[in-house]
């Protein structure tokens, strides 16, 4: 809906243009057999360039029943009934096993509807069976099937008062998947989110945006009401998500002085294959909210994208390591205003001594709908090790018990060494986190002096 949304509102005279073809394909649906693609002209029927998987079928029927019903198409569907039952073991290696002729028919079919492929985005969540057993399944068949197409992941991790008790084991299984197998992950985390959401809510209510919400506006219930603090926004939450990759992209869809790939982003702030989780910061966080937000003055944009504020993880770049940083600039903005602020932030943010100058910045001319401007900073980060910690720790108490593993191991194909094999990875991943932060923290060691005997 966001990309409809945001899209249309640029091609305002319906029709199919660059900045719609990323996202969607324009089909006839009046020919015979399989839809044929439209290149070019008048929008006929916008068909997403998206693979729905959900083992529990309510989520999807949900969405064929609701507003976005005819955006996806029926054949690329792929649901089961019984859900994973919150099991990595039964996402991963049941229905993977099970599905996985069914899934690469589907990833073909939408690839060969594409005239560039230039990377695969995988958006799922890490605390139940599906999301991070499935999940991170379908991640490795796009690596054994399209091994040259980048793999971008969006992982939204649970938070610490899941309900989900089986989530730190799922997650740090599928961090494992992730770790071996993505490009770029870009870690989220659901609480986050809905600090966020709580935030805007608690705004409007106040006042203090100056504005009036819509019935319709998407920080409202289905029911009509703004969000109460007590209920959990899910689908504000995706927006901001959906706002997220939308930023992403924005160079591939719209003209720009400075575009930047996808494949950029991977090749200027992954340094080590395994360190590839970018911290992401939105701002104005507020784009996919229907409300008239006023838009932050162009410095004080720059500013929050590095407060702890404004991070779609609980985490304080300010404070941690910096490996690279890429800023993605929407709007009226010109190269001096980037260089300006850049240099401006450089002294309060600490980089690592090899890359000092680890900063990559894309410039797009179309500012997102309802805003003069917008900032999405993706940084390559020490701050995400906590999150690590934490979940190793999360999962260490439970593992110590070997509780509910009986649950796990009751699954063909699941032995325990996968549980070692996962938390050794982990507690690596956090060790190079570790290495990175010692090494910039000791003083530099200057060449040799030369000694002159007297």
């Amino acid at each position: 809906m966001a990309a409809c949304l945001k899209s249309q509102t640029v091609s305002l005279k319906g029709m199919y243009d660059e900045a719609l073809s990323s996202f969607f394909r324009n089909v006839n649906t009046r020919t015979d057999g399989d839809s044929a693609d439209i290149c070019g002209g008048k929008i006929y029927s916008l068909k997403a360039r998206a693979l729905l998987i959900d083992m529990e079928e309510g989520v999807v029927n949900e969405i064929l029943q609701g507003p976005l019903k005819d955006v996806f198409d029926s054949k690329q569907l792929i649901t089961d009934v019984s859900g994973s039952g919150n099991n990595w073991a039964v996402g991963h290696k049941v229905y993977g096993c099970q599905y996985r002729e069914d899934i690469v028919e589907k990833l073909r079919k939408t690839a060969e509807h594409c005239d560039c492929l230039q990377c695969f985005f995988v958006i799922h969540s890490m605390g139940g069976g599906t999301g991070s057993g499935l999940g991170t399944f379908v991640l490795k068949v796009l690596e054994d099937e399209f091994p040259e197409v980048y793999r971008f992941v969006t992982s939204v991790y649970p938070s610490r008062e899941d309900d989900v008790i089986t989530s730190p084991y799922n997650s740090v299984l599928a961090m494992k998947e992730l770790s071996d197998h993505a490009d770029c992950v870009l870690p989220i985390e659901n609480e986050s989110l809905f600090d966020i959401v709580s935030k805007i809510n608690q705004m409007t209510n106040c006042g203090k945006l100056g504005s009036t919400i819509k019935p319709t506006s998407m920080v409202t219930s289905s029911a009509g009401g703004i969000i109460q603090s007590r209920e959990k926004p899910f689908d504000a939450m995706n927006n901001i998500v959906a706002n997220l990759l939308l930023n992403l992209t924005s160079s591939a869809r719209f003209e720009g002085s400075l575009n930047m790939d996808l494949n950029e982003i991977s090749m200027n702030l992954v340094p080590f294959p395994r360190i590839h989780y970018l911290v992401s910061s939105l701002t104005p966080l507020y784009t996919l909210a229907d409300v008239n937000v006023p838009s932050r003055r162009l410095d004080q944009m720059f500013s929050d994208a590095f407060s702890k504020d404004h991070q779609l993880l609980r985490a304080d770049p300010k404070h941690s390591l910096y490996l690279a940083c890429a800023l993605l600039v929407r709007g009226n903005v010109q190269i001096s205003d980037l260089r300006r602020n850049i240099e401006r932030l450089k002294p309060s943010l600490q980089f690592v001594s090899w890359n000092q100058e680890g900063w990559k910045t894309g410039l797009c001319s179309v500012p997102p709908v309802g805003h003069s401007h917008s900032l999405l900073a993706l940084a390559n980060n020490t701050c995400v090790k906590p999150t690590f910690i934490e979940l190793k720790e999360r999962f260490t108490r439970l593992y110590k018990k070997k509780a509910h593993l009986h649950h796990y191991l009751h699954t063909d194909g699941m032995e325990q060494s996968c549980f070692s094999e996962a938390l050794s990875s982990l507690s690596d991943l956090i060790e190079d986190y570790n290495q990175l932060d010692a090494a910039n923290s000791r003083p530099a060691i200057g060449p040799p002096r030369l000694k002159i005997a007297m």
